[in-house]
């Protein structure tokens, strides 16, 4: 998918008093927050389709931030602006060694292009991981998972993260609890272009998707 970076005029952006704060008066901008998901609707889809979770993870939360500019905002050659998306940058782990490649699927609005592509990229990567490695773009955002754990709190420790805005997403190991699954989900921004508002509707967003898999899917 194609994207186009938007320049931002800070005299007319009404984000901009919360953006000089945290750049100029404030050092530490970066705050983690954990939630927890309720993956129950599509976990049953997962077994009924047999499709994987951690495409789909990737596809939802890219498509969830993508509705919001703030989570998009970058420094493009010096200029502060934001893209029209963020495509995933993730890491794939091998087994064999306990390494990780670090590579990016661009997204696509479809879910079944984007859940193939990911395959795709998941693939080629653990088949020949030098080939595969890419580097993180002013246009990608983190997002990994600890697949071995559960957890009720994560906090990334950021250093020099002044001018880097892009979320980072770190999920956990989906529990069982009583008749729900619950996953983790750790969120970490920067507050000069976040603030807990746009958290909370980005998560309104991901866990409508959630909850409603049949309007993605189709």
């Amino acid at each position: 998918m194609h994207t186009d970076f938007h320049t931002i005029n800070i005299k007319k952006w009404p984000g901009a008093q919360m953006y000089h704060y945290f750049t100029e008066m404030v050092t530490t901008t970066t705050y983690s927050v954990t939630v927890r998901l309720d993956i129950t609707p599509l976990r049953q889809v997962l077994q009924k389709k047999r499709l994987r979770l951690f495409p789909i993870y990737l596809y939802l939360v890219t498509h969830s931030l993508s509705k919001q500019p703030e989570f998009c905002i970058a420094l493009q050659d010096k200029t502060l602006g934001y893209w029209d998306v963020l495509h995933p940058y993730y890491p794939v782990f091998h087994k064999k060694d306990k390494t990780i490649t670090f590579i990016s699927t661009r997204y696509d609005p479809a879910f079944n292009v984007f859940y193939e592509n990911c395959r795709t990229d998941i693939q080629n990567a653990l088949t020949d991981r030098q080939a595969a490695y890419a580097k993180a773009t002013s246009d990608n955002y983190i997002i990994s998972c600890i697949p071995w754990f559960s957890f009720d709190s994560l906090s990334m420790h950021l250093q020099n993260a002044q001018n880097y805005y892009a979320p980072i997403f770190e999920s956990g190991k989906p529990v069982v609890n009583g008749n729900k699954t619950i996953m983790p989900l750790s969120i970490t921004v920067n507050h000069a272009t976040l603030a807990g508002y746009h958290i909370s509707l980005f998560l309104k967003d991901l866990q409508a998707c959630l909850n409603h898999p049949e309007i993605w899917l189709s």
